[in-house]
Order: C-alpha cells, then sequence, then structure tokens
C-alpha cells in the first residue's frame, strides 16, 4: 500500500493532542514527523543516543536501510516531547527509545507504528492510506510546501539515490503541473 502525507497542519495539532496522554507515542509521532527519518531509524535509536541532546544538537545515526551515516536536529518540539516522554519511564540509556511494553528490551516493530499511525489518523477522522512512513513523507511535504524547500535539498536531506524517487515523496500532484502550465511567461 503507498502511503500518504499528513497535509493538514490542522490534522498534525490535532494528533499531537489526542497523543497528549501518551508521552512515548506523541515522541515518536513529533519525532517522526520533524526528522524525516525512516520509522526502522526511529525505532532503532536508544535512550542514551538523545536523551541529553539539546535544541540545536546534531544526533548522528547510522541507516539501517542504506548504511550510511545520517543526521536530524533536535527542535524545541522534539526536546518538549522528549523530556515529557523521559519523565513517565525509567529510561536506562541502553534502553530503546521506542521500547515495546512486551516485557523485554525490544523496541517497538514497525508494523506497530504503522497500526499506530492508521489509528490516530482514523481517531481524527482523517481518511487518507497512512502507514509508519506516513511520518517521513509528511515531513518531505511540510518541507517542500510549507517551508518551500527546494527538492534537491529533501533528496540530500534523505539520502536518496535518485531524483525520482524524492519526486514521489514530495507529492508533486498533477493540479500543480497544470496549475504552473497556465502562467505566462
Amino acid at each position: 500500500m503507498k502511503v500518504e502525507p499528513i497535509v493538514n497542519a490542522r490534522d498534525i495539532k490535532s494528533i499531537k493532542k489526542l497523543l497528549a496522554d501518551h508521552p512515548r507515542n506523541r515522541l515518536l509521532f513529533i519525532l517522526g514527523c520533524n526528522s524525516g527519518l525512516r520509522v526502522q531509524d526511529l525505532l532503532a535509536l536508544k535512550i542514551g543516543e538523545i536523551r541529553y541532546a539539546n535544541v540545536g544538537d546534531r544526533i548522528v545515526i547510522k541507516e539501517k536501510k542504506t548504511g550510511k551515516e545520517n543526521v536530524f536536529m533536535v527542535n524545541k518540539d522534539i526536546k518538549d516531547a522528549l523530556e515529557d516522554y523521559l519523565k513517565t519511564v525509567d529510561a536506562k540509556d541502553e534502553h530503546y527509545l521506542f521500547k515495546s511494553r512486551k516485557g523485554s528490551n525490544a523496541p517497538l516493530t514497525t508494523y506497530a507504528v504503522t497500526m499506530y499511525v492508521q489509528d490516530w489518523c482514523n481517531a481524527i477522522n482523517l481518511h487518507i492510506n497512512a502507514g509508519a512512513h506516513t511520518l517521513r513523507k509528511t515531513w518531505c511535504y511540510h518541507q517542500r510546501k510549507t517551508h518551500g524547500t527546494s527538492w534537491e535539498v529533501i533528496a540530500k536531506r534523505l539520502n536518496h539515490s535518485s531524483p525520482s524517487i524524492t519526486r514521489r515523496y514530495i507529492g508533486v500532484k498533477e493540479e500543480e503541473v497544470e496549475e504552473i502550465l497556465m502562467k505566462s511567461i
């Protein structure tokens, strides 16, 4: 199934509000929408890798899919959600940040995140094809549409090897192409 981004800022805000009493899931949502990382890389994070980070700090990770190094920056939303979450858990540095509730020190699965994202979207009556990758695609969409980031910069951030992959992620719609065809030069 091809998943879609959450395009409306109001829907993002609604999901954050929905997750206000679920600090782990709120952090997962915020980190996913603010980092552009694949969910498997978020799930591999250990508490010690981010616990002491401040706003503006760079966190270096090694991507599971590509083996390449990548970074994300801790912004205010991530820092606030992280602090809220760490207050609620017995957080040892060697524990996974998004630890499964099924006993041992194992992270959530990508499948579990897919189910969560679908549930969150359903709970706010957002009817899209949602899944774990929705978070990464949401970051891409808002970088392009809300912040005007060029697709080349987005491609570099995502560590994509081909521009065609990035174009699929940023969700250029046929209506946008038709709109620019109507502009006179």
